[in-house]
C-alpha cells in the first residue's frame, strides 16, 4: 500500500461497535470451545446439500448458540477469538460474514488467522469498510470531527483495491468468498439522482481489481431499477438479495435483478419487517430459538439458491440473528426447504 493510501487508512477508522474484537488482541488459538453435536438428520441434510451452496450466519460469536453451534456456553468476546474453528465444523454452516470489516479494516494477517481455521470448501463473505460507499459521513458521533461532511474516497476504486480487496485476498485466499459493497441508506439526490449514482457505481465496480467476486447491496429502494441491474450485469458484479424493510421483498428483487445473470447468487436475510434492528435483538436475544416464522423470505431464497445449484452458479446466503430469531436455525430450515426443492425437480 502507497504511502498516500496508508494516509487515507489512518484518517477513515472510526471506532467499531463495542464488541468487535481489535485486531492486535485475535490470537489464533482456538481456546477449548469446541462444536455442538450434530443430530443425525442434519447430518445428513448436509450430505444431500449441494456443495455449492453455502449458508451461514453474520459473524460467528453469540453465546445463545450453545448446544446449537457451540458445545458450552461462552462469552461473545471469547467466541470472537476462539468461537470460529468450531462454528465451521458444522456441516451445514459453509460460510460466514465478517461484519467488523464495514466499520474498520483489518490486515491480510488477520484474515488468514480466520482462514487457518476453517475447512477448504468454507467461505468468507467480506463487507468492504463503509467509507467506500458513504458519500458523506452520517452526523453521529462515532465520525467525530467528520459527521456530517463529505468524504472524499467515496467510491474510490483505489481505495478499495488496496484497503479492502488486496488484504482480504492475501489473507483469506481461496476462502475468499463474496467482498459485498453495502450502501446504507443516503440521499442520493445530492448525487445527482440515482442514474447518475449507478453510473458512478458502474465505473467504480468497472475499475476494481479483475478476479473476486464482488457483491453490491443497496438499501434505497429508488436505486432497484433496470439500470442498476445492467450496470451490475456489464460489470460482472452480484446484485446482493437482501430481506430488509428498506428494500423491496426478494422476490420483488429477482424481478428486477435477475439471479441467473450474475456469477454467483448473494443474498443477505437480514430483519423483519416490522422490526427496528434495536427492537429485533431486544425481542429475539439470546438467539437460541426461532421466534418469528417468515416462510416467504425462506421460499425466496430457496429458490433462489434451487436455482443457483441447478445452474452450476455458486449460492451464498448469509442470515442475522434478527431475521427469525436464531441465524443458526434459520440456516437448518433454509437448508431442509432447498433440498425439498432440488428432490422435487429431480422428480
Amino acid at each position: 500500500m502507497g504511502s498516500r493510501r496508508r494516509q487515507q487508512l489512518d484518517l477513515f477508522v472510526p471506532a467499531g461497535p463495542a464488541d468487535t474484537v481489535p485486531t492486535t488482541t485475535l490470537p489464533t488459538g482456538r481456546g477449548d470451545i469446541g462444536p455442538a453435536p450434530v443430530a443425525s438428520d442434519l447430518a445428513a441434510l448436509a450430505g444431500r446439500l449441494p456443495r455449492s451452496v453455502h449458508l451461514g450466519t453474520s459473524s460467528w460469536s453469540f453465546s445463545g448458540w450453545a448446544g446449537i453451534v457451540y458445545d458450552r456456553p461462552a462469552s461473545a468476546a471469547r467466541l470472537a477469538r476462539h468461537g470460529l474453528a468450531a462454528y465451521a465444523r458444522h456441516p451445514l454452516l459453509r460460510a460466514v460474514g465478517i461484519d467488523r470489516t464495514y466499520y474498520a479494516p483489518i490486515d491480510a494477517e488477520t484474515f488468514a488467522s480466520y482462514a487457518g481455521q476453517v475447512p477448504a470448501d468454507f467461505r468468507f463473505l467480506v463487507k468492504a469498510h463503509e467509507v467506500c460507499t458513504l458519500a458523506r459521513f452520517p452526523n453521529n458521533g462515532r465520525y467525530g470531527t467528520r459527521r456530517g461532511t463529505r468524504n472524499p474516497v467515496f467510491l474510490d476504486p483505489d481505495y478499495a483495491a488496496d484497503v479492502v480487496v488486496g488484504p482480504a485476498l492475501d489473507g483469506l485466499g481461496d476462502t475468499a468468498g463474496p467482498i459485498l459493497f453495502q450502501f446504507p441508506p443516503q440521499d442520493f439526490a445530492a448525487l445527482g439522482g440515482p442514474d447518475a449514482f449507478i453510473d458512478r457505481l458502474h465505473g467504480f465496480l468497472a475499475a476494481l481489481p479483475a478476479g473476486p467476486l464482488y457483491a453490491v447491496e443497496i438499501r434505497n429502494h429508488a436505486v432497484l431499477t433496470a439500470r442498476y441491474a445492467a450496470a451490475l450485469a456489464a460489470a460482472g458484479v452480484c446484485h446482493c438479495f437482501n430481506a430488509h424493510p428498506s428494500m423491496p421483498d426478494v422476490r420483488a428483487q429477482v424481478e428486477v435483478v435477475a439471479a441467473g445473470t450474475a456469477p454467483a447468487m448473494v443474498a443477505r436475510w437480514m430483519l423483519q419487517r416490522r422490526f427496528a434492528y434495536d427492537e429485533a435483538r431486544a425481542a429475539y436475544q439470546p438467539f437460541d430459538r426461532i421466534v418469528d416464522d417468515d416462510p416467504e423470505t425462506r421460499e425466496a431464497l430457496a429458490l433462489l439458491c434451487r436455482d443457483a445449484a441447478r445452474a452450476g452458479t455458486p449460492a451464498f446466503v448469509i442470515i442475522n440473528n434478527k431475521a427469525e430469531g436464531s441465524a443458526p436455525l434459520s440456516a437448518f430450515r433454509l437448508a431442509r426447504r432447498v433440498v425439498d426443492l432440488l428432490g422435487a425437480a429431480d422428480g
